[in-house]
């Protein structure tokens, strides 16, 4: 009887689990350790983080579901959780993981770079994917490199400063080793058909618009600038200014002139949960000229919603066009995600389609060395990353002295007053 109720209990607790946890591991025999086939990129994942929650997490369940046809996920590298994080928050949850992977498709787990070994053959192409901390990025294209791999995809911005991308596009060249980077709106459906409508409209404007889900608090807000200390153009809207790099010819030297939308755009100072007090654009609208006569415009507001988009207008501002991310058929696609992994970040599953396409893009690169066309490279990336921190004291400065009705918080100007006041 003790059995049976035990046995009830096991089924119930798996009936329980999300679609993706579900596993009759006790049924199967472990899989071999998993190895690419010859038309197939070996892929090392660095930087899994938790399960529903890390985007190291969500390119792994795409990878060993074989929407990336070319990527074979054959390990993945985890300091924290298989490390002083294990017992902390989200430790159970990817112990499970890493067991069921490692049963069912023969992953390979390990604490460092150090610990993979080396490739099976001397044809294998090995791909690295970083998807762990920003600061971390440099030192890990070194341990990439001596693992063997060819091609590197990083996770934006690629590095804290454009200074260590330099020095990391270098590093990989003298290695004859390829960076593509994961800046996935370069491959947008939205993106794609606001470009397309504005080059078949002669004298037609573009601004890209991407919006988040923060509260519009002091504490949300001081959270999220805590959290992403590196400020909103070198991370929420460096999506952007890659678009603007890739596809506008903007660059540092490149600019002619930078207008900022002062009635729309506010900047806070606010603490965060350590109490330190943060300076950061809670929202931005910009315009950017450049000197070979292509203009185009950036809105960005932390607390604008779920829905990012493309607008095209004519020259007296009037919308003619737009595209949203997610559109009708998105959504679809979302509901589905929905119930096969609940409770997950819902920013994976409106862009679902577009992570799936980069990563393809960038396995076959590795595996057959067939061109990524439109992903981003290293120089793209460098030049995003330094128009952003060209942007960011011109911004600020527009924003403060040239505002007539601005105010100061901790020496700090705020272009709303009146939010300032209330928080």
């Amino acid at each position: 009887r003790i059995n049976f109720h035990r046995s009830q209990e096991k089924r119930q607790r798996y009936k329980n689990k999300p679609t993706f946890l579900r596993s009759p591991s006790r049924l199967l025999t472990m899989v071999e350790a998993a190895t690419p086939s010859s038309s197939q990129a070996e892929v090392v994942l660095i930087g899994c983080g938790c399960p529903l929650r890390g985007m190291g997490w969500y390119h792994a369940v795409q990878m060993l579901g074989g929407e990336c046809p070319s990527a074979k996920l054959c390990h993945i590298v985890e300091p924290w959780f298989l490390g002083a994080g294990a017992s902390g928050p989200g430790g159970p949850e990817f112990a499970e993981f890493q067991a069921k992977t490692t049963e069912e498709h023969g992953v390979q787990y390990h604490k460092s770079l150090s610990d993979v070994p080396p490739k099976p053959s001397s044809s294998t192409k090995r791909l690295a994917l970083i998807s762990g901390r920003t600061v971390d990025n440099p030192r890990l294209l070194t341990e990439a490199i001596a693992a063997g791999c060819s091609v590197v995809y990083l996770e934006k911005p690629g590095a804290p400063t454009v200074a260590e991308l330099e020095a990391m596009k270098k590093e990989a060249a003298d290695a004859n080793v390829a960076i593509c980077m994961g800046y996935n709106k370069n491959v947008c459906k939205y993106v794609r058909k606001a470009r397309e409508f504005a080059a078949s409209t002669p004298g037609s404007h573009v601004t890209f618009v991407s919006n988040n889900t923060y509260e519009p608090t002091a504490a949300s807000l001081g959270e999220c600038f805590e959290r992403n200390a590196e400020g909103m153009l070198k991370n929420m809207a460096i999506h952007e200014l890659a678009l603007l790099a890739s596809f506008y010819d903007v660059s540092v030297d490149n600019i002619e002139s930078v207008e900022a939308d002062k009635d729309f755009s506010s900047m806070q100072t606010l603490a965060g949960p350590s109490g330190k007090e943060w300076t950061d654009f809670d929202k931005i609208k910009f315009t950017i000229k450049t000197k070979t006569g292509k203009e185009v415009s950036v809105q960005a507001d932390r607390c604008g919603g779920d829905t990012s988009y493309a607008m095209v207008s004519d020259a007296d501002g009037i919308e003619l066009f737009r595209h949203s991310m997610p559109d009708e058929e998105d959504k679809a696609n979302v509901s589905v995600l929905e119930v096969k992994y609940p409770g997950a970040m819902p920013y994976f599953f409106s862009q679902d389609p577009d992570y799936i396409t980069v990563k393809e893009r960038v396995a076959k690169l590795c595996a057959t060395g067939e061109e990524a066309k439109e992903i981003a490279t290293i120089d793209i990336a460098i030049a995003a990353l330094s128009v952003a921190e060209y942007l960011t004291p011109v911004l600020r400065e527009k924003l403060g002295s040239e505002n007539a009705g601005s105010s100061k918080v901790e020496g700090v100007v705020a272009t709303d007053p009146a939010k300032v006041a209330s928080q």
